[in-house]
């Protein structure tokens, strides 16, 4: 038995081991030829196959056309479990969506402020809650980029507000 068989309980199916032995040499522009046709033989197996499968599902693919205004139902798995509270549902007027189907969360408070030391600078960022969000979704944002894009938040509201973004 051969090591190969031994370990893995199949016969070698290398280039090698397609013909038997004393039935053709290892050299040569035979072995050559005679590759090249089992490849040719695998690579119509494999479009056949194919073939097979392609009318498979052409049989239940349905055409479906949509017009502009349509409504339609989206199929979407959840990333962080199923939603069962209907807080989540953000109403269709709330949410401004883009040609290419984006659309840009407005932060609607600032709910903390840290500073990181790092080596030689420091480091301002702060707590973003953005508009139909929940207060676990919050992200901590770079200041300065929120205060340049964002300067109605930093318009002090009282006491609290105000210390929050004073230096």
């Amino acid at each position: 038995m051969a090591p190969y068989e031994a370990l893995y309980g199949r016969k070698c199916r290398s280039p090698i081991g397609w013909f038997e032995v004393g039935e053709t040499a290892l050299f040569g522009p035979d072995l050559v030829l005679q590759a090249m046709e089992k490849v040719k033989v695998i690579q119509q197996w494999l479009a056949t196959t194919q073939i097979r499968h392609k009318s498979y599902a052409d049989v239940r693919r349905r055409g479906l056309e949509f017009s502009i205004g349509d409504w339609v139902f989206l199929k979407v798995s959840p990333m962080k479990g199923c939603v069962g509270d209907p807080s989540y549902i953000t109403p269709i007027k709330d949410v401004q969506v883009t040609g290419d189907l984006t659309y840009e969360e407005v932060p609607s408070a600032i709910l903390d402020r840290q500073v990181k030391k790092l080596r030689n600078k420091e480091m301002a960022s702060v707590k973003v809650l953005c508009r139909n969000q929940q207060v676990e979704e919050v992200t901590w944002e770079v200041e300065k980029a929120m205060k340049s894009k964002y300067p109605y938040l930093c318009e002090p509201k009282g006491e609290v507000q105000g210390a929050e973004w004073g230096h």
